[in-house]
């Protein structure tokens, strides 16, 4: 199976530009390519998506274990020709500056995985030889089998940093981009992935791959990129039972971030899927069992959402009716009394969570975290892991009723709302974590099916 790591020096160094033309690139060549993401980031893996027509999937060894990141990776990579695996911050960045623990490096080395170095050498020659000599002998483990240059002023500029990393470095420099070409992915506002979804990037991907075409040796990169069969103890969707119920999922440009392996684990335990679109005024439907609200941007439909009164009627009497519902993020906001935008307009949500949503210029909360609770997901001996990204800030009107307890950089804390079977708060949960929360959920909806 060939595989292959997009890493860079540091974050801000192309490797998502360079990768998302690699696969463009090898795409149109016709191979079937799959996209991978370290780290919790939903954003790139819709560029991925997008391009390559396989849903992408995320690596991470903090959340997930390196038996869980094999799995994946093995799963992920069923029926394609080549997995491109795209990195997170630097290379040897992850939880914490003193280990590789949840970096790019990490991944690299639990997936058996070479690596190509993205290296911004704008302004540097020979130096660059040394920038890369650092990264090979930081750690003995990783297998780092070639560099692209990004950001060189000329080709000529090109060929003095090849010599100098090829000479020193005994690796080949497979390709390049100028700095001076416009082909940067568009900056990552709220708003860019209801873009990708309705096709309007189609166009920016296609040139990029025959940019990446034109400048980089992809029989190379091909070469580079063969790695040894991955040796899998166990798959993350074995399962000990089945619960025959259906789940409703509100997945729309609203609310979409949701982990593939946790939709596949929800439907291993037996769940029949039910996807519906609160911004296109879909309500719950009425033959489900469960609700599940996932992240997303709410705020950037705030208006649209607010108007939508007969979706909200059905979530809140949904609710209400004990139906077990799990609200992340964005679903946490919509389930508020109202959001706040950050040019003062204020829009009516759902209501059945007492507070609410202001948003702001900045991140207000970054970060993994572990979790635990009383509830019917998680019960008292079980920590989950998941993870926290949001531009806002949750005014509680009711000092009780906390989801779970969470752990992260800044200590532990109570956090989130619960109340009958309802479960919601900022956190995003990473199902094969703790594949009992999906068990406990499953097992709830089919009580409350079998007792109305």
């Amino acid at each position: 199976m060939r595989r292959i790591v997009i890493a860079g020096t540091g974050s801000g160094v192309g490797k998502t530009t360079v990768t998302i033309g690699i696969m463009a690139a090898l795409k149109k060549k016709g191979y079937t390519v799959q996209g991978f993401k370290c780290g919790p980031d939903y954003i790139d893996p819709t560029y991925h998506t997008a391009v390559t027509g396989r849903p992408s999937r995320n690596l991470d060894s903090w959340m997930g274990g390196k038996d869980i990141v094999k799995a994946i990776c093995q799963k992920g990579c069923e029926g394609a020709d080549i997995a491109v695996i795209e990195g997170v911050m630097g290379f040897f960045d992850g939880k914490q500056a003193t280990s590789i623990e949840g970096s790019t490096a990490e991944i690299s080395i639990l997936t058996q995985s070479p690596v190509l170095l993205v290296v911004d050498c704008s302004g540097m020659a020979r130096s660059a030889a040394a920038v890369v000599r650092g990264f090979q002998l930081l750690d003995e483990r990783v297998r780092i089998v070639g560099v692209i240059a990004n950001r060189v002023g000329s080709e000529g500029h090109f060929r003095l940093v090849k010599a100098a990393i090829e000479q020193e470095c005994g690796i080949p420099v497979i390709g390049f981009l100028q700095k001076h070409e416009d082909l940067h992915i568009p900056e990552r506002h709220l708003g860019l992935v209801p873009s990708i979804e309705r096709g309007e990037l189609d166009r920016f991907f296609a040139q990029l791959g025959e940019r990446i075409a034109r400048t980089v040796d992809l029989d190379a990169l091909l070469q580079l990129a063969e790695a040894p069969d991955l040796e899998i103890g166990h798959s993350f969707l074995s399962v000990d039972t089945t619960h025959h119920v259906r789940i409703a999922i509100a997945k729309d440009a609203a609310f979409h971030f949701y982990y593939q392996e946790n939709l596949e684990l929800l439907e291993a335990y037996g769940a029949e899927l039910r996807f519906f679109s609160p911004l296109a005024g879909d309500t719950v439907p009425e033959d489900v069992d469960g609700l599940y609200i996932g992240g997303g941007f709410p705020e950037e439909f705030a208006e649209q959402l607010s108007k939508q009164e007969h979706v909200k009627k059905s979530v809140r009497q949904a609710i209400n009716n004990g139906l077990p519902t799990l609200a992340e993020c964005g679903g946490f906001m919509f389930l508020s009394e109202g959001i706040e935008t950050t040019d003062g307009g204020f829009y009516e949500m759902v209501g059945v969570i007492p507070g609410k949503v202001r948003m702001h210029p900045k991140l207000a909360a970054l970060g993994y975290r572990e979790v635990w609770g009383d509830n019917f997901l998680l019960s008292k001996e079980l920590v989950a892991k998941g993870h926290e990204f949001h531009y806002s800030t949750f005014t509680r009107l009711d000092e009780g009723n906390f989801a779970y307890e969470t752990k992260g950089l800044r200590g532990t804390k109570k956090d989130g709302y619960m109340k009958d079977n309802l479960v919601a708060g900022y956190v995003h949960f990473y199902f094969p974590s703790c594949s009992e929360m999906v068990k406990n959920w499953l097992a709830e909806c089919e009580r409350r099916k079998q007792h109305g």
